[in-house]
């Protein structure tokens, strides 16, 4: 509207219409300013260190408005009387003036709201530092109790508003370390609690000791990379220094090569040798690892010498280039480009393929965890010996870990992913020997009801990162073919201001006490059975199947609904709440279709039951559509409303605890070769992908922080009974 403003052309005749869309646009302005400044107005009351600066931006952006308003009232025009009247016309200069004053003092208040968010997450952090401090030295459980339950609400508070942090950054890169710290916070709350109740039970327990100081220390780096985001700053003005991948080595490298066909002086051939040098000695990393196949080294070595080669071949012609610039020249300097990249790209494929590879074959080994049950039967026997045995098998399982995760990171394509598989590997290298001192301290004490609790939450975290490493390898795959485009977001929801100007029209109407109250039971039991769909999809040995993806994003948007009952989460309002039932209704149809198809290649025995099912499904929701869609006016009909949406969504759960089983047991008795399926074509592939997917990185930052955190305050309370 400024600009429009600033770029009007002054013309002799005006015409009535050009008046009156020129006195509209002003007023819009000022109207805009108006309700942006009363925002401002509303955050400097209640931050009173901040409050004369704000106060006084305020002032000038309203100012600068109510200038421009008058400067564009050309009503005056129609009066002779009132030709001294200055307007748009007669000083555009005061508009131009006016407008750089708006912007200058808009700005202004959007800094300092900026710094009353850091500093609230900063005092935040600081409150959690100090009561993990307290939470350290206490030596009573009633003690521990009070204190832990305080530290609960207060990792709350500072997962809501990281969470909210994270979702306003811009920075892709910073998002994602923003996303592991909290991952790491949310993980640690809940080792927190039972490698410090074990502590208190075995006070002269030294692996119990070790253990718990590794938690506590974990959380503390969490904590302080948060702020280091969050204040965009390093310790003692350090710079971070990214480790470079293969990946990104190679597009800058391929970058400078192609860039030669538009300018051949623009760098000197020692750049880009050196540039080909240090991508070669990060392939190192695959040819020195002992997890890296014979035939994978093998290519790797035989495409480095290549690609020597090329570089020699494409330097030689693009010096006579530079000192002769004829057609010929100019073809063979072409040729030597595309031989280089060409090069560059099998390399790429090479490592890519020796990294994916070899994280499928670690994961797939992985998914009985037999070590992690061989730890825990012969820590509950009190088998010193065989404990030893097994940790040292773990330590073994760790180093191909972590080894893993170094070699993924240089294939992952997007500075994200980077820094996840970074994350992931910090995670094996911490979590293997929390395992391992926590199972010594049960061997220790065999019949402690406590270790045993402590050693499945370290194993938990354990199996829980290697589950996040499937979708991860998922991702990196994604990237690598292309298909990283496709984001599948459903709780993208609109997120109103705390301090909406207009406040009567967007007042967020939530759940009061008593409300919430009334409503938890059927809240735990949607709880209850999200637990249950995660468990049935996580037997699917295809995760890619359109029926698991529809059944996972169901789960995600049921938990949000959940959390909702307690006044938590992402869902801040009813109308929150009545939208994300409107999708999850949506995805319930989806998934209806998706058994349909699935149902021609079942033979007639089985295919009445599912169709019988999905036909239920189907009018469920529709139910639950439909009363999403009511109107409900009034405290005691939103209320009712409410009850209803949460009373359906729970009904869809239960069916969908019944479908998921069913499905995957027909899918298991035709890979047994029982037959139950028709040799039909296959409708997976056929169809579009519309599913969301309840694991992209958007779905995990999310959850970050507040799905297991308020599981674990809300434990609390057993803990206290005990």
């Amino acid at each position: 509207q400024i600009t429009t403003l600033i770029n009007h052309k002054d013309k002799p005749k005006r015409s009535d219409k050009t008046l009156q869309a020129i006195q509209r646009v002003g007023q819009a302005v000022n109207l805009a300013v108006g309700r942006f400044v009363t925002v401002g107005e509303a955050i400097a009351n209640e931050n009173h260190e901040l409050k004369e600066e704000m106060n006084i931006a305020c002032i000038e952006a309203r100012r600068a408005g109510e200038t421009i308003a008058q400067l564009t009232d050309v009503a005056s025009l129609d009066h002779p009387e009132s030709d001294s009247h200055i307007t748009i016309f007669t000083d555009k200069t005061g508009v131009v003036k006016a407008a750089r004053l708006l912007l200058s003092s808009v700005t202004k208040v959007l800094v300092l709201a900026d710094r009353i968010v850091i500093k609230q997450i900063i005092t935040s952090r600081n409150k959690v530092l100090a009561t993990m401090e307290q939470l350290e030295k206490v030596s009573s459980f009633q003690e521990f109790v009070q204190i832990f339950s305080q530290f609960g609400n207060e990792m709350v508070e500072f997962a809501h508003l990281t969470g909210d942090r994270q979702n306003d950054l811009k920075d892709e890169k910073k998002k994602a370390r923003m996303a592991a710290s909290r991952a790491v916070l949310e993980k640690c709350t809940m080792m927190l609690l039972t490698a410090s109740k074990t502590c208190l039970r075995h006070p002269d327990c030294e692996s119990a000791r070790i253990n718990k100081d590794g938690v506590f220390h974990r959380m503390r780096l969490a904590l302080e990379q948060v702020i280091e985001i969050v204040t965009d700053s390093r310790p003692n003005g350090e710079n971070e220094m990214a480790p470079i991948s293969i990946y990104s080595g190679i597009k800058e490298f391929k970058n400078k090569v192609e860039g030669l066909r538009e300018n051949l002086y623009f760098l000197s051939k020692e750049n880009l040798s050196t540039m080909l040098e240090v991508i070669l000695e990060h392939t190192e990393d695959f040819t020195d690892s002992a997890y890296t196949s014979h035939e994978h080294r093998e290519h790797i070595l035989e495409l480095s010498k290549q690609a020597k080669m090329e570089l020699e071949q494409l330097v030689s012609v693009w010096m006579q280039a530079q000192n002769q610039k004829t057609k010929d020249l100019m073809e063979d300097l072409e040729v030597a480009i595309l031989k280089t990249c060409q090069c560059m790209n099998e390399l790429k494929r090479e490592v890519h393929s020796a990294a994916t590879s070899l994280a499928s074959d670690l994961l797939k080994y992985q998914t009985d965890h037999m070590v992690l049950k061989a730890l825990k039967i012969t820590g509950i026997e009190g088998n010193l010996e065989a404990v030893a045995e097994y940790t040292c098998k773990l330590s073994e399982q760790k180093e191909q870990l972590v080894e893993m995760c170094r070699l993924l990171r240089h294939v992952s394509g997007t500075e994200p992913l980077e820094i996840t598989c970074i994350h992931a590997e910090d995670t094996f290298q911490v979590t293997g020997p929390q395992i391992i001192s926590a199972a010594e301290t049960l061997a220790l004490h065999p019949s402690s009801k406590i270790a045993k609790e402590n050693l499945e939450v370290f194993c938990e975290a354990w199996e829980s990162q290697l589950s996040d490493m499937s979708l991860l390898l998922r991702e990196i795959n994604d990237v690598f073919e292309g298909r990283r485009g496709e984001k599948r977001v459903y709780l993208s929801l609109p997120r109103p201001g705390k301090h909406n100007a207009n406040l009567k029209a967007l007042k967020p109407v939530k759940l009061d006490t008593e409300e919430q109250a009334k409503i938890a039971k059927l809240g735990l039991e949607l709880h209850l059975l999200t637990s249950d769909v995660d468990s049935e999809t996580e037997k699917w040995e295809d995760q890619e199947n359109e029926i698991v993806q529809h059944g996972q994003g169901m789960s995600s948007m049921a938990y949000s609904m959940y959390l909702f009952t307690r006044g938590e989460g992402l869902l801040k309002t009813t109308q929150d709440l009545f939208h994300q039932a409107e999708i999850f209704a949506t995805e319930g149809t989806k998934l209806a279709s998706a058994l349909h198809a699935f149902s021609d290649q079942v033979h007639d025995d089985d295919k009445s039951l599912l169709l019988l099912e999905a036909e239920k499904l189907i009018s469920m929701c529709k139910q639950l559509h439909v009363t999403a869609k009511a109107s409900a006016q009034g405290k005691s009909a939103t209320f009712t409303k409410v009850d209803a949406c949460i009373l359906k969504t729970r009904n869809v759960m239960t069916l969908l605890c019944q479908l998921l089983p069913l499905c995957c047991k027909l899918l298991r008795k035709n890979k047994a070769g029982n037959g139950c399926l028709k040799p039909a074509p296959p409708w997976r592939e056929d169809k579009i992908r519309t599913g969301t997917n309840a694991h992209t990185p958007e779905r995990r930052a999310e959850t970050f922080g507040i799905k297991s955190l308020e599981n674990h305050v809300t434990n609390m309370t057993f803990l206290e009974t005990k």
